[in-house]
This record gives structure tokens, C-alpha cells and sequence, in this order.
């Protein structure tokens, strides 16, 4: 099941991401409504009219739990040239990561949104290592090599903090989605032992508000209103603080962060631009750049987009 912070690959393929996307309006919709989303919509109404605590424990179980979709002919090219590492995470478990370019002169650590894999980095990270970079992405939580079956911000955080502690001063970091909801949203700290200052932080197509993202996925499956309140008290009393401190307009702009792009297409299906604008009037300093015609995913691959990136990153 999606939870909003990546399209819904069941209807719309991978094999399908290189066309040019059409400009949709900025919410999560479908071309018709799928009979499967129909009757989990119907189920989840039912729960909820028996008891609502039932509701949001199977709604909040789908928010959580990625599929592991095949994996590509093009996914092994690219992870075939790569040096594949492990580590653990206290809160998940086993967590892969994946190297090229070992001697690099600078790390770039690439972090993937929800049902992506790191080898979904490959067109960047031809560029990075064509620009010298020594490249790292990781497999979160519940997502291709990692162990797991489901993923919150904070396990997806606890797992980029264990590879960004493992591979050493981190340069820059790109991440997408929901990778950048979790990166710079609990946030992970990266460069501990100099200081904890990052260099350079890449965001695409990043959500703004954890409230935002728990409405929309609301939205989409006909939850009642109350769900939505319900997530919310159940992450302050897991965590011991509000879901919406996990936001980016939060935590932006307190990030030990150098310098700071934001990248977001006006026509993203799926995080409404409304998001980037939102973020960028909360952060101070940050760099954004609307792009258009590029959608949710096309964005990380545009080599329009990783031209700038790779300069944006020296």
C-alpha cells in the first residue's frame, strides 16, 4: 500500500517513468478509481464502524509497510557496479548500502523515497563518480536488501544514521521524497566527530508537513477525520514528541546545514508543490528551484537536474 509519498506503481509502471509526465493538480489522484483501492476503502469503513482504534491500527499498518517490488534488469547494472556493504540498525535490523567509486575524493550519501531502492539512484550516481565523487546509497528499512517489513521516519532515520556513522565524513547527501522527509525531518546527523556540520543537503520533492502527508493518505483511502488525530497522538506517545515536529517547516531551517537545495516540480502528483513553497518560506537561505514537466520520480534522473546537482554539490 502507498502512503502518498510515492506514486502508485501498481497503475502507474516503472517501465512508464522516462515518459513526459502531464501536469496534474496538485493532490494525490488516480486515473479511475482500482476495484482493490474500492474495496480496501469499503474495509476500512467497516472497521472503523466497529471500532475506531481496529481503523487506524490496519490503516496505520498499510501507511507503514512497502512493497518489495521485482527487482529491474536495469536495478543489477547498476548495483552490479557497485561494492555492496552491511550494517545494523537497533531498530530494524540488517541494512544494505551500496559504494562506487571507493577512492573518491568526497562522499555523497544518496537516500531513496518510499518503495525505491538505492540502485533507483543510479543515473546520479554515474554523474557523481564521473565528477570524482565517491558514491554511497542504502536500501532503508523494509526496501530492497534491508531486513524488515515495515518503515516509519524514524527507523528510515535510525537506518541512513548507521550508514552516514559507518562511511565517514559525508559531504553532501541527496535524498527524495520520503528520504528527505526522514533525513532532514528527525533529523540524521551526519559528521559527528567534526563538528556535526553537513556541507551540502540536496532535497527533492519533499513533503512539508507530517500532518500533510497523514490527510492525504486519509484522503485517499475515505479514512474518518479522527484517524488522522488518532496518528498523531499515537507518534507523540512512541516518540515523545508531536508528528508535526518531524516536519520540514520545523526543522529546516535549525539543520547545522551549509548550504541547502531544494528541487520540486510544480506538477509533482504526489508531494503538491504547494509543499516546496511552504518549506522554502520557512527556511532561510534555502536554495529552491522549481522544475516542470518532471513529475514525483523523473526529477532524480533529469540530466538537466543532475547537472545542477553535481554543481550545486562542489
Amino acid at each position: 500500500m502507498l502512503n502518498t509519498y510515492s506514486p502508485a506503481l501498481t497503475y502507474f509502471p516503472l517501465e512508464n517513468l522516462d515518459q513526459p509526465s502531464v501536469p496534474a493538480p496538485a493532490k494525490v489522484q488516480y486515473p479511475a478509481v482500482p476495484p482493490a483501492l474500492k474495496l480496501l476503502r469499503l474495509q476500512l469503513r467497516l472497521q472503523a464502524l466497529v471500532s475506531s482504534e481496529w481503523a487506524f491500527r490496519a490503516a496505520w499498518r498499510l501507511f507503514c509497510t512497502p512493497r518489495r517490488l521485482p527487482l529491474k534488469a536495469w536495478e543489477a547494472q547498476v548495483l552490479a557496479a557497485a561494492r555492496p556493504h552491511f550494517t545494523t540498525s537497533a531498530g530494524s535490523g540488517r541494512v544494505a548500502y551500496y559504494e562506487w567509486n571507493p577512492g573518491g575524493r568526497r562522499t555523497v550519501l544518496l537516500v531513496h523515497g518510499w518503495e525505491h531502492r538505492a540502485s533507483f539512484w543510479g543515473a546520479l550516481a554515474q554523474a557523481l563518480v564521473a565528477a570524482g565523487y565517491r558514491v554511497v546509497a542504502l536500501d532503508g528499512p523494509a526496501h530492497g536488501a534491508s531486513a524488515g517489513s515495515q518503515a516509519t521516519l524514524v527507523s528510515f532515520a535510525a537506518a541512513v544514521q548507521v550508514v552516514a556513522d559507518a562511511v565517514g565524513a559525508v559531504h553532501g547527501v541527496v535524498a527524495h521524497s520520503f528520504g528527505a522527509a526522514c533525513t532532514a525531518g528527525v533529523p540524521v546527523q551526519f559528521n559527528q566527530a567534526t563538528g556535526g556540520h553537513l556541507p551540502r543537503l540536496v532535497l527533492l520533492s519533499a513533503p512539508s508537513s507530517t500532518r500533510k502527508v497523514a490527510e492525504r493518505f486519509a484522503e485517499l483511502l475515505h479514512l474518518p477525520a479522527g484517524v488522522v488525530e488518532h496518528m498523531a497522538r499515537f507518534i507523540q506517545a512512541q516518540y515523545g514528541r508531536s508528528a508535526e515536529s518531524f516536519s520540514l517547516v520545523e526543522t529546516g531551517r535549525r539543520l547545522p546545514v551549509q548550504r541547502a537545495l531544494l528541487l520540486h516540480d510544480r506538477h509533482d502528483p504526489n508531494v503538491p508543490f504547494a509543499d516546496a513553497e511552504e518549506i522554502a518560506a520557512h527556511w532561510p537561505g534555502l536554495d529552491f528551484r522549481p522544475t516542470t514537466g518532471l513529475g514525483h520520480n523523473r526529477i532524480m534522473r533529469d540530466p538537466a537536474v543532475l547537472a545542477q546537482l553535481v554543481e550545486f554539490l562542489a
